[in-house]
């Protein structure tokens, strides 16, 4: 059954003084470590989060569809109900809005790695080793001096090996593709353009990088530049007409903090480490009541191949759990925005294990917070991740009735 659009959700919400928690681990659904084993998840100790999974519905959630790899930007829209499909932004734009830049209508954004080339131009590191950020604000600084004809060039540092790369100027289009393919031991590619309108920009981009590889030519291991998710800014409905909820962000990545501001989410200055979090969760508690809150390192440690740490890191998780049931919320949903299994250092299409608790939510017989135990949970072991608003809402108390 297809989840409900914003036209059939707006005319059944009704006020209550509820509140929800989205708790957001990066990347969190894995896959055995070893033959046999197990994943990063079911190897954790997390006596929290089993506590909570014995309490409420389990299981299994496909951010975009049945075998598709979602990026974060699509996986985190799902999370918010947002069909992926039909609400599509490429990464610049969140970048650009997650660091703050005054991104206007007409500018092209796409978000920047720095990276490692070969001698043969291959890439053998697509994140430079993930140099720190003050080595990028000097890089940044150096690529600013490259000159493209007829428009404004920004390149803003954003963190680590991350930039942010905007075109401001006449008839620019985002229609042009990435030069990172997203792999190792590949060229970069040539940006081109989808549409006739789009030479233009693809020939910016073009003189862009060939300047960017003589600029960075010298440097170790950062020598050259990556951009994929060219777009411009859309116009989208917001999440607090489409849910009725006031919505509140608690995220450190630049990314994460995109996507809230484009659905007109509140984003709450703290750190990424789990205490800000919590300490910025409670000191706003009563002013908002839905709280979206995200946690990085997980997927970090996936990406880099690290199961130990991954598993590490969600035993941080698990330990903040209490914290957050001392608030006492209405509805606690905790789950992954999509997998990344350490084993295949890079995301992938398994489902993400969840969990939704609620007072009034009806038990199922999970009692483990683990991959295959989510499997005979009472939520599915493939659901649509945007069915988890609907259900949220629904337990909050915040649907009425359809029909007579």
């Amino acid at each position: 059954m297809m989840t409900p659009d914003f036209d059939f959700i707006s005319p059944l919400l009704v006020a209550a003084k509820t509140r929800v928690v989205l708790l957001v681990i990066d990347g969190l659904g894995g896959l055995p470590v070893t033959a046999g084993g197990q994943t990063e998840l079911e190897a954790a100790n997390t006596p929290n989060l089993d506590m909570l999974a014995a309490e409420g519905l389990c299981g299994l959630h496909e951010p975009i569809g049945t075998g598709i790899t979602p990026g974060s930007g699509p996986s985190h829209l799902a999370l918010f109900g947002y069909d992926p499909l039909r609400y599509q932004v490429g990464r610049g734009v969140l970048s650009a809005l997650g660091s703050g830049f005054n991104l206007q209508d007409n500018d092209v954004a796409a978000r920047g790695n720095f990276c490692t080339l070969d001698d043969s131009g291959l890439i053998t590191d697509r994140r430079a080793g993930r140099i720190d950020t003050n080595t990028n604000r000097e890089l940044c600084s150096k690529l600013r001096e490259i000159e493209v004809p007829g428009v404004e060039l920004f390149v803003e540092p954003v963190e680590e090996y991350r930039f942010l790369f905007v075109l401001r100027g006449a008839e620019l289009s985002a229609s042009v593709t990435d030069s990172d393919p997203q792999q190792t031991g590949k060229e970069p590619r040539e940006p081109d353009p989808l549409t006739a309108e789009a030479e233009h920009t693809a020939q910016l981009v073009r003189d862009f990088l060939e300047q960017a590889r003589e600029k960075l030519a010298s440097h170790d291991p950062a020598n050259m530049v990556l951009l994929r998710g060219f777009s411009s800014r859309p116009s989208w409905p917001i999440f607090s007409e489409v849910f009725g909820l006031q919505p509140a962000a608690l995220a450190g990545y630049p990314m994460y903090r995109g996507v809230a501001q484009l659905l007109g989410m509140t984003v709450l200055s703290c750190d990424d480490s789990l205490e800000s979090k919590i300490a910025t969760l409670k000191a706003h508690w009563e002013k908002f009541d839905f709280f979206y809150v995200h946690y990085k390192p997980t997927d970090s440690a996936g990406e880099d191949g690290d199961a130990e740490k991954k598993q590490r890191c969600i035993e941080a998780v698990d330990r903040s759990i209490p914290a957050l049931r001392d608030l006492q919320p209405d509805v606690l949903i905790v789950t992954g925005d999509h997998s990344t299994p350490a084993v295949m250092k890079s995301h992938s299409w398994h489902p993400v294990p969840a969990i939704l608790w609620a007072a009034n939510c009806r038990p199922d017989e999970v009692k483990r917070f683990g991959e295959r135990a989510c499997l005979g949970g009472g939520l599915g072991p493939r659901f649509a991740a945007t069915d988890l608003m609907p259900l949220a809402l629904a337990h909050a108390g915040r649907l009425q009735k359809f029909g007579a």
